[in-house]
């Protein structure tokens, strides 16, 4: 698997091209708000002749959503998420103004609710979804097992873990989703967070200070 993170809007929020040798791909947490950010997305599936079966939401806060009108007019797919979450969308204008500023566009609606456990494919590759609630209700995972990775939006980052303070989080639920679904995957799994730098299974649960 070939991994191209992005780093888009001014959260900012890790954007992830996942492709494999079959040329297809999927985008995880569209998050470009800027129309030079959503040229550089543009240009970098273009440059390398990819062809875009899937847009997966981690979770549908305002800044993992800002492309996903973008991506349905370039490449005709809607978002694909948990449907806890779906209430977010409705609420991305309320959102934008609790920060200071507008919505690029109008937020696009769900093309398909993911659940826990499905399996999502493209090419040869299988990304298993992860209900992990307590960030947002609706949090997903995507882990792929063939090549020990997962994307974790907001769940779990490096040294830290998602905020529980927002609408729909419950800092109990999170830590526990945290620990029985996500810790007990094996050490060498590396993590792409939805925000800042990769980390490992292992890594986590040895010096993150919420696990200790």
């Amino acid at each position: 698997m070939k991994i191209k993170r992005f780093e888009f809007n001014m959260f900012p929020v890790n954007c992830y091209v996942i492709s494999d040798e079959t040329g297809e791909a999927a985008i995880i947490d569209a998050g470009c708000f800027f129309p030079e950010e959503q040229q550089m997305l543009k240009q970098y599936i273009a440059d390398n002749k990819l062809t875009v079966k899937h847009l997966l939401n981690t979770h549908l806060h305002l800044d993992h959503v800002f492309g996903n009108p973008f991506i349905l007019r370039e490449f005709g797919l809607k978002a694909e998420a948990c449907q806890l979450d779906e209430f977010l969308l409705a609420k991305l204008p309320d959102q934008c103004r609790m920060f200071g500023f507008s919505p690029n566009e109008a937020p696009v609606g769900l093309g398909h609710y993911i659940e826990d456990g499905e399996i999502i494919r493209f090419g040869h590759t299988e990304l298993q979804a992860i209900h992990v609630p307590g960030h947002s209700p609706g949090g997903m995972v995507y882990y792929c097992k063939a090549d020990a990775c997962l994307f974790s939006g907001d769940v779990l980052f490096q040294g830290s873990i998602g905020r529980a303070d927002l609408e729909g989080g419950d800092f109990n639920e999170l830590i526990e989703q945290i620990s029985c679904r996500l810790l007990t995957l094996p050490d060498e799994t590396l993590v792409y967070p939805g925000h800042g730098e990769p980390t490992s299974i292992g890594k986590e649960k040895m010096e993150n200070p919420f696990f200790k």
